[in-house]
């Protein structure tokens, strides 16, 4: 379960990580296996993102910090990305 709220116009993507706000204990969704639930919150400004995810409170935190930090390198886009090309066929037609 994800939803999320619309980011507000004037905040600037710096300073607008995704942070993990709280992860606590919760009972089995209905028509979950039975397990060890936990509802996470994480933030960016605006915007929530509430989700469940069964396991040990360690596994849970490691999953959440996995999709935290995704998110963070998707906002930060593909800066440093160079496309190479060979120029070759200028060097020949040089010659």
């Amino acid at each position: 379960m994800i939803e999320s709220a619309q980011r507000s116009k004037g905040a600037s993507l710096k300073d607008d990580r995704f942070e993990i706000s709280s992860i606590k204990a919760t009972e089995t969704p209905e028509g979950a296996p039975k397990a060890t639930w936990y509802k996470y919150v994480i933030t960016q400004g605006n915007n929530t993102i509430l989700g469940q995810r069964s396991g040990t409170r360690k596994s849970v935190t490691a999953a959440v910090e996995e999709i935290v930090e995704q998110l963070n390198l998707r906002r930060a886009g593909k800066s440093g990305r160079v496309h190479l090309s060979s120029n070759r066929k200028k060097q020949a037609a040089a010659k």
